[in-house]
């Protein structure tokens, strides 16, 4: 008998089949990228922004529409870090595709002023840059420039559009707080490239891009993700099930919703251990269900204790509060009484701080809700 491999996924990139809907966000990226048109990608922590951005360049480069580099900033802390994962991002999925063996190596180093290591991995054969710390500063920024610049210019001679991608756009900052300047005023000159920015700290990239004292005010076009409706993730979960020999019933389904609000990690996450609780033939059900989120529950508490550790006092009440009795009155006297709350002025700082660490969500005006959907019944089930 023929033993099926769990059809969710969570924690990596989603592609292929495992990736769910946004059909429209998808294709309002493909044709951004196609027309050269910069954009912002703003959500919460594990909304799928990564997978979103892969996938729409994934389609783009197969129907060789664009070529699409993508450079993940959160392990480059330094200038020649970050220089090394520009140069290695253009030469994989830029000069690859565009130049012959010999001239490929050629095309992305002759144009900089410090000529990187090269170095070629014995297991894979794939090349690597390294520049190494020491060089002038002026030099250091001299080739970064020359990377930022190298896209566009390779595109052009070739007649390809190409295309950009930053993830965990926000630490350039910590890099150096002048490099989006910098950034700007060469990407401004580049109206045939698209440049994308992701990144998993929110409140930062909303301050890069909405700040009219901030080089990027204004630079590119934003795009929103927020949870999947219910009416597109259901198929996707009742699929998945029958594709892999069980049945997945509608009130099920539903209830899976009812607990993740359509938080797409969540959602895959938690129908993961479903699926793991339903034998092979059989059809998922409350039982099932329970098993599963208990699994799940175990499996974050590591994490949500974590949370609860670097809260303070105020934000621990605050996140009490909000999983016992969800409210659009906050700071109101009775509910403040009611769960043991300190003063306005506090519950404002716990608020603003939960918010800035994504652990609450806005949703509506003085509307608050615990973002991680698991984190609140990880709460009940502790203060019961």
């Amino acid at each position: 008998m023929a033993v099926d491999s769990n059809p969710f996924n969570f924690g990596d990139l989603a592609v292929d089949a495992r990736f769910t809907n946004r059909e429209r966000e998808l294709a309002e990226l493909r044709a951004d990228l196609r027309n050269g048109q910069n954009v912002v990608v703003f959500a919460p922590r594990r909304y799928g922004k990564s997978s979103l951005v892969w996938r729409a360049a994934q389609q783009v480069a197969v129907r060789g529409q664009v070529l699409v580099a993508q450079v993940d900033l959160m392990l480059t802390t330094t200038k020649e870090q970050l220089a090394s994962a520009l140069a290695k991002a253009i030469y994989d999925e830029i000069a690859t595709p565009l130049f012959r063996v010999r001239e490929r190596t050629a095309r992305v180093v002759e144009s900089l002023r410090i000529a990187p290591v090269v170095t070629v991995d014995p297991q894979t054969g794939e090349l690597g840059f390294t520049f190494r710390a020491g060089h002038e500063r002026a030099d250091v920024d001299a080739t970064l420039e020359a990377l930022f610049e190298l896209p566009a210019r390779l595109a052009a001679e070739r007649k390809k559009r190409v295309a950009l991608v930053f993830d965990e756009f926000q630490e350039v900052l910590s890099i150096d707080p002048h490099l989006p300047r910098v950034m700007r005023s060469i990407f401004q000159t580049q109206p045939d490239v698209a440049h994308v920015y992701l990144g998993s700290k929110r409140a930062m990239l909303e301050r890069l891009f909405n700040d009219a004292n901030e080089p990027f005010w204004r630079s590119a076009k934003q795009l929103e993700l927020g949870v999947i409706p219910p009416a597109e993730f259901t198929p996707f979960l009742v699929a998945r099930f029958e594709q892999t020999s069980r049945r997945l019933p509608q009130q099920v389904a539903d209830g899976v919703l009812a607990v993740t609000g359509g938080h797409p990690y969540a959602t895959q996450e938690l129908a993961y251990a479903l699926w793991e609780e339903t034998p092979r033939g059989r059809a998922a059900n409350e039982a099932t269900l329970s098993r599963a989120l208990e699994r799940v529950l175990h499996g974050e508490n590591a994490h949500f204790s974590l949370v609860w550790e670097h809260a303070s006092p105020a934000q621990r009440l605050v996140l009490q509060a909000l999983a016992l009795e969800p409210t659009t009155g906050l700071t109101a006297r009775e509910y403040r009484n009611r769960h043991g709350l300190p003063g306005t002025s506090s519950v404002a700082r716990a608020v603003e701080a939960l918010l800035e660490d994504e652990l609450l969500r806005q949703v509506g005006p003085g509307h608050y809700a615990i973002a991680e959907p698991f984190l609140a019944e990880w709460l009940r089930r502790r203060l019961s």
